[in-house]
């Protein structure tokens, strides 16, 4: 079994950089909440050395034939698929989810690589038609250095996005991960190293959030932000990269609305979304959240749900049968207390869980609340935690305007057996991303984004790779 690492460290311009004086932070695991490990912070002179780097790396990829990139996407995918179960169990001790549900995140980061590789090869420019002897033709070309930001909650994957396009696009990458899970990030990172990536085309740093933004983003030489993160720090950064006239791909928070309709097996839906709501402890950002559920099917459906989440197995994510991990710092359960407790006080029915697990780590009990208020704090600020929120609506028309009443829009699901209402669902939802039927959202070829206050852009699919890249037009006489 692989340990954690025994020394942590940042890579700018293919050197480790460790101590030296800098300061450091606790990366902490959560199941325990004992330290294992020492993690150096960024000062701006590594910073600086940093972007002097990744200026150099855009102009050795940018003219990187398409084909070589694509070797070095497939070349880490295949490293990382070698290596899944190592990357697993760093992820685990680092974040707390379940081993199996680590491992299967590094094989969508496989995937996602992979499928760069071939869309790196299919960046297509046009001809215009022109009177003889003029030519007009428009390119694409990559942005340039790109700052990328990532958060903890998928410490493999979120890395992964923020590698895979722009490397494919023929840019450069300075990339900030969490600090709380930087061993899964370096994983990544060294598995494109180990395929041949040149090593100044992609840097890790780490550090004091403001300052290593405020001094990336201050930098002529970063074209693109990317960042994952809440909806507060997205407007924050897009502040400062407007200052530069920064392009900007943002993946923020969501409060996914679920629509649950009478005409479906309500025990299906249950077996489907029970599991898909507790998943990573509830800190996805695509995580299901408001049960917007048709009156005639809501008492069913309120118990069935409380019912399976009391069933779900809490522990380390390590050990065998775990169905739900810690979450991921001591931030979230003091959130899930306040935001939980808040709730109950204006008048929701707490069915189950509501409280912490244990006495040592971050574990938390799946919950389950009903009939919420709309003016309590959770029913309009995302919980990014495990807890479920179930009200009931009678018809159609009200329970589109709830799903849309808040100023997120990153995931939806609705589940009906009307052909002619999943089509209304579809086109009304005001979301970047539906799931009819299905908790399936996502892939490698597919869009990753949202809509309002849940960001612009898209990671994933051929709109990631578009996101890094920029049009000109050359015209000839």
């Amino acid at each position: 079994m692989t340990d954690y690492p025994d020394s942590l460290y940042m890579v700018i311009d293919g050197e480790r950089v460790t101590g030296g004086g800098r300061d450091t932070f606790d990366v902490v695991n959560p199941a325990t909440g004992e330290k294992i490990g020492d993690l150096p912070l960024a000062t701006e002179s590594d910073l600086d050395r940093a972007l002097d780097t990744a200026q150099k790396g855009f102009k050795i990829w940018r003219d990187t034939p398409a084909a070589e990139r694509a070797r070095v996407l497939q070349g880490a995918a295949r490293l990382m698929t070698e290596r899944a179960d190592d990357i697993a169990r760093v992820a685990t001790m680092e974040e707390g989810k379940p081993f199996a549900e680590a491992r299967i995140e590094v094989m969508m980061n496989v995937g996602l690589f992979n499928f760069y590789a071939g869309e790196c090869q299919r960046i297509y420019g046009r001809t215009l038609v022109r009177p003889t002897g003029m030519r007009s033709t428009v390119v694409k070309e990559p942005v340039g250095p790109v700052a990328a930001f990532s958060p903890w909650n998928f410490p493999i994957g979120n890395p992964g996005r923020k590698l895979g396009a722009p490397i494919a696009a023929g840019c450069s990458v300075i990339m900030k991960s969490a600090e709380e899970t930087p061993a899964s990030a370096l994983m990544v990172i060294q598995s494109l190293y180990d395929a041949g990536l040149p090593k100044e085309v992609a840097q890790a740093v780490f550090g004091v959030p403001d300052m290593v933004s405020r001094h990336l983003l201050g930098s002529p030489i970063i074209r693109k932000l990317s960042f994952t993160g809440s909806t507060v720090v997205g407007k924050h950064l897009m502040q400062l990269a407007a200052e530069d006239m920064k392009r900007t791909t943002m993946e923020l928070g969501g409060h996914g609305p679920v629509l649950v309709f009478d005409d479906v097996d309500v025990d299906r839906v249950l077996d489907t979304m029970v599991p898909h709501k507790y998943r990573n402890c509830g800190q996805v950002c695509v995580s299901p959240t408001r049960f917007i559920v048709q009156e005639n099917i809501y008492e069913k459906f309120r118990t069935g749900f409380a019912e399976r989440a009391e069933t779900i197995q809490v522990g380390d994510g390590m050990a065998d049968g775990t169905q739900m991990g810690p979450m991921a710092n001591p931030r979230r359960p003091d959130a899930m207390d306040r935001m939980i407790g808040d709730a109950k006080d204006k008048g929701a029915t707490l069915h189950t869980g509501g409280e912490r697990i244990g006495n040592k780590g971050y574990f938390y009990a799946p919950t389950v609340l009903s009939d919420i208020p709309l003016e309590a704090e959770i029913m309009n600020e995302e919980p990014f935690g495990p807890v479920a929120l179930i009200n009931p609506f009678k018809g159609e028309e009200d329970m589109i305007a709830e799903a849309n009443r808040l100023p997120y829009g990153l995931a939806a699901y609705a589940w009906t057996a009307d052909s002619a209402r999943q089509k209304r669902i579809a086109r009304e939802i005001e979301s970047g991303m539906v799931g009819i039927n299905s908790t399936m959202i996502g892939g490698a070829d597919s869009p990753f984004g949202g809509v309002k206050w849940s960001g612009h852009g898209a990671e994933d699919g051929p709109e990631g790779l578009e996101a890094c890249l920029v049009t000109k037009a050359v015209h000839e006489a």
